[in-house]
């Protein structure tokens, strides 16, 4: 362990220093400095991040001549400012200081809540930003108002109220700027006023806003959509008069603001969502056939390329079926151009955005319907495939039709991302453009002639450069390199490498899991800190960086251990199915598998085996907790679902039907029945302002702890959400948890 080392030599100097000469008093100093600090949490959490730069939100302007992109600052890694790359210069400039251009003013609580929707809440400054049509400039929205930053250096105020104006966006010609404003969608010239092109409906009817699930689940944050040539504008309007009240108590430092939050439970009525087409002026308003079933999900919303037909993805309530349909923009009149169904009887549609309309009619399309993730292209009513690949393609990144060229993301060998390319309809083997050994993302612009690549590896943190399309690299955008400079230096010496392995699951299934190992004394036993999700979507394991918190703790003497158990995302159908309408079964097995393996060991202390997780691996701590009674030596279960009729209707739905058909699957499912099983130690923590899992999920399981007479250790942070993060906060967090570790025995061999 770092620490121990490190007290050993001092003690050991300072003998010395009674003894020997001072120019070898100086040598060993020398070596002293030059040794890793420890590395705490409160240095994790701190500014600037071990992890180097992070920018996000990197875009290319509409001639592909400038490079923008969000950059954090080193003395505040939370706080952004726009920055941008002239490519012909090479030279840098910040374009937006937020904090000398931002107002401070608080944000409204729809903002507010639109940003936790996004996983940005946390952040400051400039979150997003949208190019202009003629490269000159962009919109930038700051602290609830809206700018216009020039090339120039000129930045124009568009707007200054009290009010935040959401989703704002530039039409796609620059004539306009629109906005969401008091739950009605304004319109103005640019620099010019802004009017309501929307009524005024009353609280419960929203314009121009995706609803709570479409937010939270479906990865759609916007509910407007321009048409190329700016003449049209499709706009949702939401009623939310039939979704269910949830008073949610946001629990704050100094006192508690009560909400009555519209929140779609499990197995209740969903907001009543409408399309409607109108000019940039509100008028020749027409509405559009979605159908007469009105229990659906509105997907996605698409203008052709030339702007004659409006693509809507409609999507049952079961989410066993989408449609596409192809709407008449003048009318509003629709048919249903073609249809996906799930992959399986026992499975459901996983939403994407991976498709492509072409400007001869036809549309590249991602699906599952082979058991596996590929892309296909759909022309004159007929289906062609064009990846084949066993792996799943994970994303399509471009598509250059004049070359008859598209590049997307895959798979490779389950722990890698890899980018390639192909041509539409050449029979060539798809060409690799990254490289072996990190794990890659990729965004292109418009017309797919430059790539924006991502990476890191196991021994690298994130990186970002500019490529061609055959993948050579142009230019780093962030190269991040680990020298003397980098954030994360001094902590070098002691870093650890992942090592990478298999277990097998019940059934055979390969379960690939993923450790870090401390220092070790032969002889000696070591606890572990076994980090888990298990839900479906994210994959925990893969050859990508770490970072630093994971670090932190094997530093503290602790193995770090995580597993992917099947219902996690880039295996294919069959990998995920197995929780369908079974959640807290195959997950809960397959981590015990991870246990037993763990346990064989000789260098793993068997009876000192921890775990923690956060929301859906927060429920699966309950779970492994009742399931198997000391198997584990205590587990850390934070902001928790309990129970899944309190979840949304989207996402619980999905996997596990709706609980008035199927009561008996979300009976076996709650963590609520069987919490007084749990007898090992438990940690509970809870954000207690939550609107994602609200507090309700905690406080049933604590009532019904306190109730049957079970002890366990609680730690609620009031006002924050579901996300319970911040440079203080965060050490105080984990602190905490090494705290509980430690009071219990979970500790490192003296």
């Amino acid at each position: 362990m770092v620490l121990r080392h490190l007290l050993c030599a001092t003690a050991f100097a300072t003998t010395l220093a009674l003894s020997v000469p001072a120019a070898a008093q100086d040598a060993d100093m020398t070596m002293q400095q030059q040794q890793a600090p420890e590395l705490t949490f409160e240095r994790v959490f701190a500014s600037p991040s071990l992890a180097g730069a992070s920018p996000r939100g990197a875009q290319l302007s509409p001639d592909g001549r400038y490079l923008t992109l969000l950059r954090n600052r080193e003395d505040d890694r939370e706080r952004y400012d726009l920055w941008g790359f002239d490519r012909q210069t090479g030279e840098w400039t910040m374009l937006v200081d937020s904090e000398k251009l931002g107002s401070g003013r608080e944000l409204s609580e729809d903002e507010k809540m639109q940003r936790e929707r996004a996983r940005v809440g946390n952040l400051k400054g400039i979150i997003t930003y949208q190019w202009n049509s003629d490269g000159s400039g962009v919109l930038v929205p700051l602290d609830g108002d809206l700018y216009l930053a020039k090339l120039d250096g000129t930045v124009t105020r568009l707007t200054d109220t009290e009010e935040s104006e959401l989703n704002p966006q530039l039409s796609p010609e620059g004539e306009y700027v629109s906005f969401v404003r008091d739950r009605q969608l304004w319109v103005g010239p640019v620099g010019g006023d802004a009017r309501p092109i929307t009524p005024k409906e009353g609280e419960l009817i929203r314009w121009g806003e995706a609803e709570f699930v479409a937010q939270e689940e479906m990865a759609r944050l916007t509910g407007y959509w321009w048409d190329p040539d700016d003449s049209r504008i499709a706009v949702q309007r939401t009623d939310e008069s039939p979704v269910g009240v949830v008073t949610r108590a946001a629990i704050g430092a100094t006192g508690t603001k009560v909400y009555d939050q519209r929140y779609p439970a499990a197995g209740t009525e969903n907001a009543i969502v409408e399309l409607y087409v109108m000019d940039p002026d509100g008028q020749n308003r027409v509405k559009v056939d979605l159908g007469d079933e009105t229990d659906i999900y509105l997907a996605r919303v698409d203008w052709a390329p030339n702007g004659s037909a409006l693509y809507v993805q409609r999507e049952n309530r079961e989410q066993t079926q989408l449609d596409m349909l192809k709407v008449d923009p003048a009318t509003g009149e629709s048919s249903v151009w073609f249809t996906e169904e799930a992959a399986r009887d026992d499975y459901w549609i996983n939403l994407s955005d991976n498709y492509h309309f072409m400007r001869d009619g036809s549309l590249i399309w991602w699906s599952e319907r082979d058991g596996i993730g590929n892309l296909y292209r759909f022309a004159d009513g007929a289906w062609t495939k064009l990846t084949d690949r066993k792996e799943p393609v994970t994303a399509l990144i471009g598509v250059d039709e004049d070359k008859g060229v598209l590049y997307f993301r895959a798979t490779d060998d389950v722990l890698e991302q890899q980018v390639y390319k192909l041509g539409i309809d050449s029979d060539a083997a798809p060409v690799l453009l990254t490289e072996k050994g990190f794990t890659n993302s990729a965004s292109m612009d418009g017309k797919a002639q430059t790539l924006l690549i991502g990476r890191s590896s196991d021994t690298q943190p994130p990186q970002s450069y500019l490529a061609n399309t055959d993948g050579k690299r142009l230019a780093w955008v962030e190269e991040n390199a680990l020298d003397a400079d980098h954030p994360y230096a001094p902590y070098l010496d002691s870093h650890v490498t992942p090592e990478f392995g298999t277990v097998q699951a019940d059934d055979g299934t390969e379960l690939h899991w993923m450790m870090l190992k401390p220092e070790m004394e032969p002889g000696k036993r070591y606890p572990v800190f076994f980090s888990h999700y298990g839900g479906p979507g994210p994959q925990t394991v893969s050859h990508g960086w770490t970072g630093a918190l994971a670090q932190a703790i094997v530093d503290k003497g602790y193995i770090w251990f995580q597993l992917d158990n099947r219902g996690s995302a880039n295996r294919g159908v069959d990998f995920e199915q197995p929780i369908y309408r079974a959640m807290g079964g195959v997950e809960v097995s397959d981590q015990k598998k991870g246990a037993e393996y763990l346990k064989s060991l000789d260098f793993v202390d068997p009876d000192k085996i921890a775990i923690y997780g956060w929301s859906y691996g927060g429920y699966m701590t309950l779970k492994q907790l009742q399931a198997d009674p000391g198997l584990y030596a205590a587990g850390i279960s934070g902001a928790p679902v309990t129970r899944w009729e309190l979840y949304d209707t989207h996402y619980t739905e999905r996997y596990m039907g709706d609980p008035n058909e199927v009561p008996e699957a979300y009976d076996a499912a709650s963590a609520i029945p069987e919490a007084t099983n749990i007898s090992d130690p438990l940690l509970l923590i809870h954000g207690m302002a939550d609107d994602n899992v609200v507090f309700e999920n905690s406080s049933e399981l604590i009532s019904k702890l306190q109730e049957g007479n079970v002890p366990f250790e609680m730690m609620l942070y009031p006002g924050y959400t579901h996300r319970v993060s911040g440079e203080n906060i965060s050490p105080h967090l984990w602190n905490t948890i090494f705290r509980f570790l430690d009071s219990h025995g979970v500790t490192p061999p003296e």
